[in-house]
């Protein structure tokens, strides 16, 4: 965590800018946050939530794209007896548009079975879980998974073992050994791994939400608080992460490498979703009995689209809609609220044109000529050009900071998309920011405005992620749960 860079303090001049900030009065309330519990049905159904979508070149095995889907948000790590898990009722999909329609060519689904071992004990787990076929395990998970391609569904892999969710020294002595062998592989070279991780997203969820307020910058606020460090908000918390890495031939159109990053067969676009019944019967022996046909009641692709550019009337209803039919929402992205709660909550910065973002347009629902277009269609997709090889030292800031094989050129584990996007929101050149070698954000370096310099202060996740697949970072134990601080007075 940091404090306001120095160089933000010399662009604005610290006395006169917090001056400047009070100018505006009482603040609007915003509605900006982290793909968690971001729409108001799916805040009541955690099981079926997308939190992140992740996609990358691997960067060890660079002939390879790595997905991550991430679902279930802010996992408390010591919620037994009945931890977080996949839902058997849920259909996950992880879907691969490779024709630039904005409709799924490829989808990669998973069904999960959860078992009862012993129904006489109220215990997840009767004595330390040591393999992932170890009976003291109450509760096992397995999976199917399924590839669907124009229609026809293949399985890829069946009764697929996954870990237990991280309990404590006792219970999963030796937790990351049970992770590494559920690691499976699939046919063609692809592998996949479901469980529970470290919720790899990082950010200031608490002041973010306390009326869009941002720690390193809190002088300049309308509301005025002294400049304090980030706080990952997402700290502690795990998640349920679905991932696969498939080679880059299986994802093309043609079934080819793409020749270079030109090619237009090396741009993809993904969006992971979740689907339920649409009859659910709740029986009174307490059993639930499901049946008609299934409806999608949550999907990904671009992060924080639905929590910080839908309004919220309409989020249930993009939650629910397939990215072929986004161009409903484009006056959304043309017209952002986001950019006008920042003009009028930070005074001190350089307004941004609130009307006509045709850059956003382009960087999150086209793809950018020359880096990841996908075409004229409008589809919230990560869109990912396949064929630019993985950074040696990548840069946070992605394709801001000079690194195009990150975000918005699909979304590493490491790019602080919070960061990126505040700055593309505020961008004071709006849609007459310069296409710097197919980018469509303000450049950071050639047009260095105190806006470029937006930051909720949390940089990286608080866990170094792994250097192999799936790379998410092992899970927090319950055991190792940090008690909240007690009150102090009488």
């Amino acid at each position: 965590m940091k404090r306001l860079s120095l160089a933000f303090l010399v662009v604005l001049g610290a006395a006169a800018a917090v001056a400047v900030a009070l100018a505006r009065g009482p603040a609007p309330q915003a509605s900006q946050a982290s793909s968690h519990r971001e729409a108001p049905l799916i805040s009541q159904d955690p099981t079926a939530d997308n939190t992140d979508l992740y996609a990358f070149v691997s960067p060890d095995r660079p002939d390879t794209v790595t997905i991550v889907a991430n679902y279930v948000p802010l996992e408390q790590p010591a919620g037994g007896p009945n931890f977080a898990s996949f839902g058997d009722d849920v259909r996950y999909d992880i879907n691969v548009d490779n024709t630039g329609d904005g409709k799924e060519d490829i989808t990669y689904r998973f069904r999960f079975h959860t078992a009862t071992r012993n129904p006489g004990t109220f215990l997840y787990n009767t004595g330390p879980i040591d393999s992932l076929d170890d009976t003291d395990w109450n509760r096992p998970q397995t999976y199917t998974v399924t590839r669907i391609k124009h229609g026809v569904a293949t399985v890829l892999g069946s009764n697929l073992p996954m870990p237990p969710v991280n309990i404590g020294p006792r219970s999963t002595p030796n937790y990351e050994d049970l992770a590494a062998a559920a690691v499976n592989d699939l046919p063609h070279g692809i592998k996949v791994f479901a469980g529970q991780r470290d919720d790899p997203f990082f950010v200031d969820l608490g002041s973010i939400f306390d009326l869009a307020g941002l720690r390193p910058l809190n002088s300049l606020h309308a509301i005025p608080l002294p400049n304090e460090p980030g706080v990952d908000g997402v700290s502690g918390y795990n998640t349920h992460t679905i991932a696969l890495q498939i080679p880059i031939k299986r994802l093309t159109r043609n079934g080819h490498t793409p020749a270079g990053a030109d090619d237009p067969k090396a741009v993809i676009g993904v969006y992971a979703s979740a689907e339920r019944r649409v009859i659910r019967i709740l029986g009174k022996n307490g059993l639930q009995h499901q049946g008609a046909g299934w409806q999608q009641v949550s999907r990904l692709g671009e992060p924080l689209v639905n929590e910080a550019v839908i309004p919220l009337g309409k989020k249930d209803r993009w939650n629910a809609t397939d990215p072929a039919n986004d161009s409903q929402f484009v006056g959304h992205y043309l017209n952002p609220e986001v950019t006008h709660l920042e003009n009028a909550l930070y005074a001190a910065l350089d307004d941004a044109p609130e009307h006509d973002r045709g850059d956003l347009v382009a960087v999150l629902l086209t793809g950018v000529p020359g880096l990841n277009l996908t075409g004229t269609t409008k589809a919230d997709l990560l869109r990912l050009n396949m064929a630019i090889p993985p950074a040696s030292s990548p840069d946070r800031l992605g394709v801001l900071g000079g690194d195009f094989a990150g975000f918005p050129n699909g979304r590493r584990l490491s790019d602080d998309v919070v960061d990126i996007e505040l700055r593309a929101f505020a961008c004071s050149y709006g849609a007459a920011a310069p296409l710097v070698e197919g980018f469509g954000f303000c450049d950071g370096n050639a047009h260095r405005t105190p806006n470029d310099l937006i930051t909720d202060g949390v940089d990286a996740n608080e866990r170094m992620f792994s250097p192999n697949f799936p790379y998410v970072a092992t899970p927090f134990s319950g055991y190792e749960a940090v008690p909240p601080t007690p009150m102090s007075g009488p």
